[in-house]
Protein backbone atom coordinates (compact mmCIF):
# COMPACT_ATOMS: atom_id res chain seq x y z
CA UNK A 1 0.00 0.00 0.00
CA UNK A 2 1.41 3.51 -1.37
CA UNK A 3 -0.37 6.15 0.92
CA UNK A 4 0.20 9.96 -0.36
CA UNK A 5 -0.80 12.50 1.77
CA UNK A 6 -1.56 16.22 0.51
CA UNK A 7 -1.87 19.58 2.24
CA UNK A 8 -3.78 21.84 -0.59
CA UNK A 9 -3.09 25.84 -0.52
CA UNK A 10 -3.59 28.57 -2.82
CA UNK A 11 -0.59 28.69 -4.75
CA UNK A 12 1.42 25.37 -3.42
CA UNK A 13 0.84 21.92 -2.28
CA UNK A 14 2.74 20.00 0.21
CA UNK A 15 3.18 16.51 -0.21
CA UNK A 16 4.23 13.05 1.45
CA UNK A 17 4.39 9.74 0.47
CA UNK A 18 4.63 6.43 2.95
CA UNK A 19 4.08 3.15 2.53
CA UNK A 20 2.08 0.26 4.66
CA UNK A 21 5.44 -0.63 6.57
CA UNK A 22 6.02 2.90 7.51
CA UNK A 23 8.72 3.63 4.97
CA UNK A 24 8.71 7.05 3.94
CA UNK A 25 9.23 6.74 0.05
CA UNK A 26 8.91 11.11 -0.51
CA UNK A 27 9.40 13.10 2.41
CA UNK A 28 7.24 16.33 2.41
CA UNK A 29 7.91 18.06 -0.91
CA UNK A 30 6.07 20.95 -2.63
CA UNK A 31 4.98 21.83 -5.73
CA UNK A 32 3.04 24.85 -7.95
CA UNK A 33 -0.73 24.51 -8.15
CA UNK A 34 0.26 24.43 -11.65
CA UNK A 35 0.40 21.77 -14.66
CA UNK A 36 4.33 21.61 -14.12
CA UNK A 37 3.55 20.99 -10.14
CA UNK A 38 0.97 18.13 -10.86
CA UNK A 39 2.67 16.19 -13.18
CA UNK A 40 6.04 16.60 -11.26
CA UNK A 41 4.06 15.18 -8.41
CA UNK A 42 2.26 12.19 -10.63
CA UNK A 43 5.86 11.43 -11.83
CA UNK A 44 6.67 11.00 -8.15
CA UNK A 45 4.01 8.78 -7.23
CA UNK A 46 4.68 6.66 -10.26
CA UNK A 47 8.34 6.63 -9.22
CA UNK A 48 8.12 5.26 -5.92
CA UNK A 49 5.36 2.47 -6.64
CA UNK A 50 5.07 -0.16 -8.75
CA UNK A 51 1.69 -1.84 -10.99
CA UNK A 52 1.32 -4.08 -7.87
CA UNK A 53 1.27 -1.26 -5.49
CA UNK A 54 -2.26 -0.23 -4.54
CA UNK A 55 -2.24 3.47 -4.11
CA UNK A 56 -4.39 5.87 -1.74
CA UNK A 57 -4.46 9.79 -2.58
CA UNK A 58 -6.06 12.14 0.07
CA UNK A 59 -6.71 15.49 0.60
CA UNK A 60 -8.41 17.58 2.99
CA UNK A 61 -12.01 19.20 1.81
CA UNK A 62 -10.76 22.89 1.41
CA UNK A 63 -13.10 24.38 -1.02
CA UNK A 64 -12.23 25.70 -4.74
CA UNK A 65 -8.20 25.39 -3.82
CA UNK A 66 -8.63 21.22 -3.50
CA UNK A 67 -10.64 21.23 -7.49
CA UNK A 68 -8.31 21.60 -9.73
CA UNK A 69 -5.82 19.27 -7.94
CA UNK A 70 -8.72 16.85 -7.52
CA UNK A 71 -9.87 16.50 -11.06
CA UNK A 72 -6.10 15.98 -12.00
CA UNK A 73 -5.66 13.33 -9.79
CA UNK A 74 -8.99 11.47 -10.82
CA UNK A 75 -8.64 12.03 -14.88
CA UNK A 76 -5.25 9.97 -13.95
CA UNK A 77 -7.11 7.10 -12.51
CA UNK A 78 -5.96 7.25 -9.08
CA UNK A 79 -8.14 6.57 -6.32
CA UNK A 80 -8.69 9.70 -4.44
CA UNK A 81 -9.78 10.24 -0.65
CA UNK A 82 -11.54 13.59 0.45
CA UNK A 83 -11.04 13.73 4.15
CA UNK A 84 -13.07 16.20 6.49
CA UNK A 85 -10.59 18.95 7.93
CA UNK A 86 -12.49 18.41 11.32
CA UNK A 87 -11.40 14.83 11.37
CA UNK A 88 -7.30 15.24 9.90
CA UNK A 89 -7.63 17.93 13.10
CA UNK A 90 -8.56 15.61 15.77
CA UNK A 91 -5.82 12.75 14.35
CA UNK A 92 -3.36 14.99 14.17
CA UNK A 93 -4.62 16.04 17.98
CA UNK A 94 -4.28 12.30 18.65
CA UNK A 95 -1.05 12.15 18.11
CA UNK A 96 1.00 14.72 20.05
CA UNK A 97 -0.12 16.92 22.69
CA UNK A 98 1.74 19.33 21.59
CA UNK A 99 0.18 22.68 19.76
CA UNK A 100 1.54 22.03 16.17
CA UNK A 101 -0.05 22.58 13.10
CA UNK A 102 1.94 23.04 9.65
CA UNK A 103 1.62 22.13 6.32
CA UNK A 104 4.75 19.88 6.76
CA UNK A 105 2.77 17.66 9.45
CA UNK A 106 -1.12 18.08 7.91
CA UNK A 107 0.59 15.88 4.81
CA UNK A 108 2.01 13.31 6.92
CA UNK A 109 -1.14 13.24 8.88
CA UNK A 110 -3.40 12.85 5.57
CA UNK A 111 -1.01 10.26 4.62
CA UNK A 112 -1.15 8.10 7.62
CA UNK A 113 -4.53 8.77 8.23
CA UNK A 114 -5.63 6.87 4.84
CA UNK A 115 -3.15 3.85 6.22
CA UNK A 116 -5.33 3.53 9.46
CA UNK A 117 -8.62 3.98 8.30
CA UNK A 118 -9.98 1.11 6.34
CA UNK A 119 -13.92 2.48 6.10
CA UNK A 120 -12.90 5.76 4.07
CA UNK A 121 -14.16 5.36 0.78
CA UNK A 122 -12.73 7.09 -2.54
CA UNK A 123 -14.12 10.12 -4.35
CA UNK A 124 -15.75 9.21 -7.21
CA UNK A 125 -16.43 10.41 -10.77
CA UNK A 126 -20.00 10.78 -10.05
CA UNK A 127 -18.69 13.02 -6.63
CA UNK A 128 -16.37 15.09 -8.82
CA UNK A 129 -18.78 15.99 -12.07
CA UNK A 130 -21.83 16.76 -9.36
CA UNK A 131 -19.66 19.91 -8.61
CA UNK A 132 -21.28 21.92 -11.51
CA UNK A 133 -25.03 20.96 -9.56
CA UNK A 134 -23.52 21.83 -6.50
CA UNK A 135 -22.02 25.02 -7.92
CA UNK A 136 -25.68 26.23 -9.14
CA UNK A 137 -27.23 25.40 -6.12
CA UNK A 138 -25.15 27.31 -3.83
CA UNK A 139 -25.14 30.13 -6.04
CA UNK A 140 -28.55 30.14 -6.72
CA UNK A 141 -28.92 30.04 -3.22
CA UNK A 142 -26.67 32.81 -2.71
CA UNK A 143 -28.50 34.73 -5.46
CA UNK A 144 -31.85 34.04 -3.33
CA UNK A 145 -30.58 35.57 -0.31
CA UNK A 146 -29.22 38.60 -1.82
CA UNK A 147 -32.78 38.96 -3.41
CA UNK A 148 -34.20 38.79 -0.15
CA UNK A 149 -32.06 41.48 1.44
CA UNK A 150 -32.84 43.93 -1.49
CA UNK A 151 -36.59 43.13 -0.69
CA UNK A 152 -36.07 44.21 3.19
CA UNK A 153 -35.12 47.42 1.85
CA UNK A 154 -38.04 47.76 -0.15
CA UNK A 155 -39.93 48.21 2.66
CA UNK A 156 -37.99 50.28 4.53
CA UNK A 157 -38.01 52.56 1.98
CA UNK A 158 -41.87 52.63 1.47
CA UNK A 159 -42.50 52.82 5.15
CA UNK A 160 -40.27 56.32 5.09
CA UNK A 161 -41.83 57.37 1.58
CA UNK A 162 -45.38 55.82 1.46
CA UNK A 163 -46.27 53.83 4.20
CA UNK A 164 -50.06 53.82 3.48
CA UNK A 165 -49.51 51.67 0.16
CA UNK A 166 -48.39 48.15 2.07
CA UNK A 167 -52.31 47.94 3.32
CA UNK A 168 -54.00 48.60 -0.35
CA UNK A 169 -52.20 45.67 -1.81
CA UNK A 170 -51.20 41.99 -0.95
CA UNK A 171 -47.75 42.69 -1.08
CA UNK A 172 -45.36 45.10 -2.06
CA UNK A 173 -43.45 42.62 -4.06
CA UNK A 174 -45.81 41.97 -7.30
CA UNK A 175 -44.37 43.50 -10.30
CA UNK A 176 -47.62 45.77 -10.42
CA UNK A 177 -46.16 47.67 -7.25
CA UNK A 178 -42.57 47.75 -8.42
CA UNK A 179 -43.85 48.87 -11.75
CA UNK A 180 -45.53 51.58 -9.65
CA UNK A 181 -43.11 52.84 -7.36
CA UNK A 182 -40.33 52.74 -10.31
CA UNK A 183 -42.70 55.06 -12.09
CA UNK A 184 -43.45 57.29 -8.94
CA UNK A 185 -41.00 56.20 -6.26
CA UNK A 186 -42.97 58.13 -3.48
CA UNK A 187 -46.21 59.45 -2.03
CA UNK A 188 -45.64 62.87 -3.05
CA UNK A 189 -45.08 61.19 -7.10
CA UNK A 190 -47.88 59.47 -6.87
CA UNK A 191 -50.21 62.06 -5.78
CA UNK A 192 -48.91 64.75 -8.17
CA UNK A 193 -49.27 62.03 -11.34
CA UNK A 194 -51.68 62.12 -14.19
CA UNK A 195 -54.48 59.82 -12.97
CA UNK A 196 -54.58 58.26 -16.67
CA UNK A 197 -50.66 57.72 -16.70
CA UNK A 198 -51.01 56.28 -13.08
CA UNK A 199 -53.66 54.03 -14.24
CA UNK A 200 -52.04 52.60 -16.95
CA UNK A 201 -48.79 51.99 -15.32
CA UNK A 202 -50.59 49.84 -12.96
CA UNK A 203 -52.75 47.93 -15.96
CA UNK A 204 -50.20 46.87 -18.23
CA UNK A 205 -48.01 46.02 -14.88
CA UNK A 206 -51.06 43.58 -13.03
CA UNK A 207 -52.23 42.43 -16.82
CA UNK A 208 -55.38 44.10 -16.15
CA UNK A 209 -56.05 43.42 -12.72
CA UNK A 210 -55.36 46.28 -11.79
CA UNK A 211 -57.63 49.61 -13.17
CA UNK A 212 -59.00 52.79 -12.97
CA UNK A 213 -60.47 52.26 -9.11
CA UNK A 214 -57.47 51.04 -7.91
CA UNK A 215 -55.15 54.12 -9.28
CA UNK A 216 -57.79 56.37 -7.53
CA UNK A 217 -57.89 54.30 -4.55
CA UNK A 218 -53.98 54.77 -4.17
CA UNK A 219 -53.81 58.54 -5.62
CA UNK A 220 -56.17 59.95 -2.86
CA UNK A 221 -54.12 57.76 -0.32
CA UNK A 222 -51.29 59.42 -1.55
CA UNK A 223 -52.80 62.93 -1.20
CA UNK A 224 -53.04 62.43 2.56
CA UNK A 225 -49.88 59.88 3.21
CA UNK A 226 -47.47 60.91 6.11
CA UNK A 227 -44.50 59.78 3.94
CA UNK A 228 -41.20 61.92 3.55
CA UNK A 229 -40.38 63.67 0.08
CA UNK A 230 -36.98 62.92 0.39
CA UNK A 231 -35.40 62.40 -3.38
CA UNK A 232 -31.97 60.66 -1.98
CA UNK A 233 -34.46 57.55 -0.45
CA UNK A 234 -36.88 57.87 -4.30
CA UNK A 235 -33.31 57.08 -5.79
CA UNK A 236 -32.39 54.12 -3.55
CA UNK A 237 -36.27 53.00 -4.49
CA UNK A 238 -35.62 52.62 -7.66
CA UNK A 239 -31.81 51.42 -8.13
CA UNK A 240 -33.32 48.72 -5.61
CA UNK A 241 -36.18 47.72 -7.70
CA UNK A 242 -34.06 47.65 -10.78
CA UNK A 243 -31.86 45.26 -9.34
CA UNK A 244 -33.90 42.94 -7.75
CA UNK A 245 -35.14 42.41 -11.44
CA UNK A 246 -31.68 41.93 -12.86
CA UNK A 247 -31.56 39.41 -9.96
CA UNK A 248 -34.90 37.77 -10.90
CA UNK A 249 -33.52 36.89 -14.44
CA UNK A 250 -30.55 35.83 -12.80
CA UNK A 251 -32.04 33.55 -10.82
CA UNK A 252 -34.44 32.06 -13.59
CA UNK A 253 -31.37 31.38 -15.89
CA UNK A 254 -29.81 29.27 -12.98
CA UNK A 255 -32.94 27.67 -12.35
CA UNK A 256 -33.05 26.96 -16.02
CA UNK A 257 -29.91 25.00 -15.82
CA UNK A 258 -30.44 22.97 -12.57
CA UNK A 259 -33.47 22.11 -14.33
CA UNK A 260 -31.70 20.77 -18.00
CA UNK A 261 -29.42 18.65 -15.15
CA UNK A 262 -32.22 17.18 -13.19
CA UNK A 263 -33.55 15.79 -16.18
CA UNK A 264 -30.62 14.33 -17.42
CA UNK A 265 -30.11 12.75 -13.67
CA UNK A 266 -33.71 11.62 -13.90
CA UNK A 267 -33.93 10.92 -9.43
CA UNK A 268 -35.98 9.60 -8.13
CA UNK A 269 -36.61 11.41 -5.06
CA UNK A 270 -38.25 13.61 -7.74
CA UNK A 271 -41.57 11.56 -7.02
CA UNK A 272 -41.92 11.72 -3.50
CA UNK A 273 -44.65 14.57 -2.99
CA UNK A 274 -43.68 17.47 -2.09
CA UNK A 275 -40.21 17.29 -3.66
CA UNK A 276 -39.54 19.90 -6.53
CA UNK A 277 -36.77 19.75 -8.81
CA UNK A 278 -34.60 22.44 -6.99
CA UNK A 279 -35.11 21.42 -3.37
CA UNK A 280 -34.20 17.72 -5.07
CA UNK A 281 -31.45 19.57 -6.78
CA UNK A 282 -29.68 20.50 -3.86
CA UNK A 283 -29.81 17.33 -2.11
CA UNK A 284 -28.45 15.30 -4.77
CA UNK A 285 -25.80 18.10 -5.56
CA UNK A 286 -24.70 17.87 -1.57
CA UNK A 287 -24.53 14.32 -1.33
CA UNK A 288 -22.74 13.65 -4.29
CA UNK A 289 -22.28 10.04 -4.74
CA UNK A 290 -24.67 7.64 -2.33
CA UNK A 291 -22.24 5.48 -2.74
CA UNK A 292 -19.59 7.14 -0.18
CA UNK A 293 -21.96 6.26 2.50
CA UNK A 294 -22.58 3.34 4.22
CA UNK A 295 -26.36 3.64 5.99
CA UNK A 296 -28.80 6.18 6.13
CA UNK A 297 -27.22 6.75 9.51
CA UNK A 298 -23.70 7.86 7.80
CA UNK A 299 -25.70 10.20 5.63
CA UNK A 300 -27.42 11.71 8.72
CA UNK A 301 -24.35 12.44 10.52
CA UNK A 302 -22.60 14.34 7.26
CA UNK A 303 -26.29 16.03 6.81
CA UNK A 304 -25.35 17.11 10.96
CA UNK A 305 -29.06 15.81 11.53
CA UNK A 306 -28.16 13.02 14.01
CA UNK A 307 -28.53 13.63 17.70
CA UNK A 308 -25.41 14.70 19.66
CA UNK A 309 -24.55 12.28 22.60
CA UNK A 310 -22.75 12.82 25.70
CA UNK A 311 -21.80 10.95 28.49
CA UNK A 312 -19.41 10.81 31.39
CA UNK A 313 -19.95 7.77 34.29
CA UNK A 314 -23.64 8.22 35.42
CA UNK A 315 -24.22 11.69 33.43
CA UNK A 316 -25.92 11.39 30.47
CA UNK A 317 -27.61 14.12 28.11
CA UNK A 318 -31.45 14.00 28.68
CA UNK A 319 -32.34 16.57 25.63
CA UNK A 320 -29.55 15.55 22.72
CA UNK A 321 -29.51 18.37 19.83
CA UNK A 322 -28.60 17.89 16.61
CA UNK A 323 -24.73 18.24 15.81
CA UNK A 324 -25.31 20.31 12.90
CA UNK A 325 -22.62 19.23 11.68
CA UNK A 326 -21.86 19.25 7.93
CA UNK A 327 -23.35 20.97 5.01
CA UNK A 328 -25.60 23.55 6.29
CA UNK A 329 -27.21 23.61 2.67
CA UNK A 330 -27.75 19.90 2.99
CA UNK A 331 -29.20 19.89 6.29
CA UNK A 332 -31.67 23.43 4.99
CA UNK A 333 -32.85 21.41 2.31
CA UNK A 334 -34.31 18.16 4.07
CA UNK A 335 -35.23 20.05 6.93
CA UNK A 336 -37.71 22.10 4.58
CA UNK A 337 -38.24 19.17 1.72
CA UNK A 338 -39.70 17.59 5.30
CA UNK A 339 -42.10 20.05 5.80
CA UNK A 340 -43.93 20.04 2.19
CA UNK A 341 -43.27 16.12 2.41
CA UNK A 342 -45.63 16.12 5.65
CA UNK A 343 -48.09 18.18 4.12
CA UNK A 344 -48.16 16.41 0.97
CA UNK A 345 -47.32 12.44 1.46
CA UNK A 346 -50.47 10.61 4.29
CA UNK A 347 -47.74 9.01 5.33
CA UNK A 348 -45.59 11.78 6.76
CA UNK A 349 -48.54 13.25 7.95
CA UNK A 350 -49.34 10.80 10.00
CA UNK A 351 -46.00 10.62 11.17
CA UNK A 352 -45.24 14.23 12.42
CA UNK A 353 -49.19 14.30 13.56
CA UNK A 354 -47.90 11.33 15.86
CA UNK A 355 -44.91 13.37 16.64
CA UNK A 356 -46.84 16.20 17.99
CA UNK A 357 -49.38 14.30 19.96
CA UNK A 358 -46.34 13.09 21.93
CA UNK A 359 -45.87 16.84 22.97
CA UNK A 360 -42.83 17.56 20.55
CA UNK A 361 -42.58 20.89 19.20
CA UNK A 362 -43.23 21.52 15.85
CA UNK A 363 -39.78 21.89 14.76
CA UNK A 364 -38.56 18.86 16.46
CA UNK A 365 -41.24 16.72 15.31
CA UNK A 366 -40.01 18.18 12.40
CA UNK A 367 -36.84 17.39 12.61
CA UNK A 368 -37.75 13.21 13.13
CA UNK A 369 -39.71 13.88 9.93
CA UNK A 370 -36.33 14.58 8.17
CA UNK A 371 -34.52 11.49 9.64
CA UNK A 372 -37.07 9.32 8.26
CA UNK A 373 -36.84 11.69 4.61
CA UNK A 374 -33.81 10.83 4.81
CA UNK A 375 -33.89 7.34 5.20
CA UNK A 376 -36.13 6.79 2.44
CA UNK A 377 -34.06 8.96 -0.50
CA UNK A 378 -31.14 6.26 1.02
CA UNK A 379 -33.77 3.40 -0.12
CA UNK A 380 -34.81 5.40 -3.44
CA UNK A 381 -31.48 6.58 -4.33
CA UNK A 382 -29.88 2.97 -3.69
CA UNK A 383 -32.46 0.87 -5.69
CA UNK A 384 -33.32 3.34 -8.03
CA UNK A 385 -37.17 3.18 -8.09
CA UNK A 386 -39.57 5.68 -7.41
CA UNK A 387 -41.45 6.43 -4.63
CA UNK A 388 -44.90 4.47 -3.82
CA UNK A 389 -47.33 5.57 -1.25
CA UNK A 390 -47.88 2.60 1.15
CA UNK A 391 -51.58 1.29 -0.04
Amino acid sequence: MISVGIDVAKDKHDCFIINSEGEVLADVFTIPNNMDGFQRLLQRIRSCSSPQNKIKVGLEATGHYSYNILGFLLDNGLPTYVLNPLHTNLYRKSLSLRKTKTDRIDARTIAAMLLSDVGLKPYTDTAYHNEELKSLTRYRFDKVKERGRLKQSIARLVCILFPELEKLVPTLHMISVYALLDEFPGAKQIADANLTHLKTTLYGASKGRYGRDKAVEIRESARTSIGSTMPAKSLELRHTIRLIRELDEEIDEIEAEIQQIMGELNSPITTIPGIGARMAAVILAEVGDFSRFGSPDNLLAYAGLSPSTYQSGQLKNCYAHMEKRGSRYLRFAIFNAAKYVCHWDPVFAAYLAKKRAEGKHYNVAVSHAAKKLVRLIYALEKSGEPYRLAT
